[in-house]
């Protein structure tokens, strides 16, 4: 029998190599390829979305922007042009979960301060009272990095607009105001062709970290 091994050794390791790799490519093709959705107004809660879009199931993107940042500079879609970037909606004196959001940014931003193709953009749902002296105090407070992370003030209506009708994030306020807006605890992802990619729970470590391995995922296999 030993004679025998030693005289079908290689025709023993070549099946031996084939099985291996086989089952391999069986498991490979078996395992789900992660993937993230490409998202339209249709498929998010009605409620955060403006009318005139929530029938909108395809082709939905991110149009052209203007909005002053914590520096007093025009921040517009060229600033994000190829970029893979997380917007959120927020104001500087709320004190529920604002604090909580504004620290996972904070997370956020370290996770890619090397990688210039990732970015952060937070709105203020109260840009009358958030000023550009009041946005540059804030973000001094919290570590916010000029040219990784804008946090921007504007005409309301334009935020308002861009927060229902583009993001699809933000939830109407009092009936008797004329743009109120309730902002939630989203976070956004949107990728270099400026379509939604996915929401997160910014108050969630959890969501957190799926974000921060989503931002990768898409950055290494965008297409």
């Amino acid at each position: 029998m030993l004679k025998i091994l030693k005289q079908y050794k290689v025709f023993f390791l070549i099946i031996f190599i084939f099985s291996a790799i086989s089952v391999s490519l069986f498991m490979n093709a078996l395992t789900p390829k992660k993937r993230l959705p490409i998202m339209n107004p249709a498929d998010v809660n009605p409620e955060l979305v403006d009318s005139t879009v929530q029938h909108v199931s395809k082709y939905h993107t991110i149009p052209d922007f203007s909005f002053t940042n914590q520096n007093g500079q025009t921040i517009t879609q060229k600033e994000y042009e190829g970029k893979i970037y997380v917007a959120d909606f927020f104001f500087t004196t709320c004190q529920t979960i604002c604090p909580r959001m504004t620290s996972n940014m904070v997370e956020i931003q370290k996770a890619f301060l090397n990688d210039p193709k990732v970015m952060l953009l937070s709105h203020s749902v109260l840009p009358d009272t958030d000023s550009v002296p009041v946005l540059r105090q804030y973000a001094t407070e919290k570590g916010v990095i000029d040219g990784k992370w804008n946090l921007v003030t504007g005409d309301k209506k334009e935020i308002y607009g861009i927060a229902r009708k583009s993001y699809l994030a933000v939830k109407t306020g009092s009936p008797d105001e004329l743009y109120d807006m309730v902002h939630t605890e989203n976070f956004i992802l949107i990728d270099t062709k400026r379509r939604v990619r996915g929401f997160y729970d910014g108050t969630k470590t959890e969501d957190i970290t799926r974000l921060i391995e989503d931002v990768k995922w898409l950055s290494e296999n965008e297409n």
